[in-house]
């Protein structure tokens, strides 16, 4: 695959070991009350490795995808995780991020279509995610519409104040 620079990008599911370089990009991407520690992304990947995912150019990460089956309409608070009780409802995109200097180059769609095919391929139809850092406009244009209610609203709390809740109901819409 070729990113938008010429530079060529594979995209792999994501491994225990690439936990460091996810680290390394997290911090970049995100302020200090987002950061969440490698425990958490070792807790997160292991419940659904299937949906996760690393962007790499010339060997190095520059982006990475964590997502996870969960539970409809319930987003687990930052730097938390809880099994849900039953089975899974919805894809839940737990957190996408790009590093500085390969953004621009559609590395996130990318990412994010390898998760749709994954979450697709375990029957699941639906995709949730909470929008932060003023992300929602990049979620609305794949497909994901803002939700509203009293009970997500206390949720998330933890994930700044101008965190949206977004779900997109047809994943096979592409």
């Amino acid at each position: 695959m070729t990113g938008g620079d010429g530079a060529q990008m594979q995209i792999a599911p994501m491994e225990p070991g690439d936990i460091p370089e996810a680290l390394a990009i997290q911090a970049q991407a995100y302020p200090a009350s987002l950061q969440e520690e490698a425990a958490v992304f070792a807790a997160r990947l292991a419940l659904s490795p299937s949906f996760c995912f690393t962007a790499r150019r010339a060997g190095a990460m520059a982006g990475y995808l964590i997502a996870h089956g969960w539970d409809r309409a319930n987003p687990p608070a930052i730097g938390t995780l809880t099994r849900p009780a039953g089975a899974s409802e919805v894809l839940y995109i737990h957190d996408l991020a790009i590093a500085p200097d390969a953004r621009g180059l559609r590395m996130g769609v990318q990412l994010v279509a390898r998760a749709f095919d994954a979450a697709r391929a375990s029957g699941l139809c639906e995709a949730e995610l909470v929008a932060v850092e003023g992300a929602h406009g990049f979620w609305h244009r794949l497909g994901f519409r803002e939700g509203h209610s009293a009970a997500i609203a206390a949720k998330l709390a933890s994930y700044g104040a101008d965190a949206r809740w977004m779900r997109r109901d047809d994943l096979a819409a592409g």
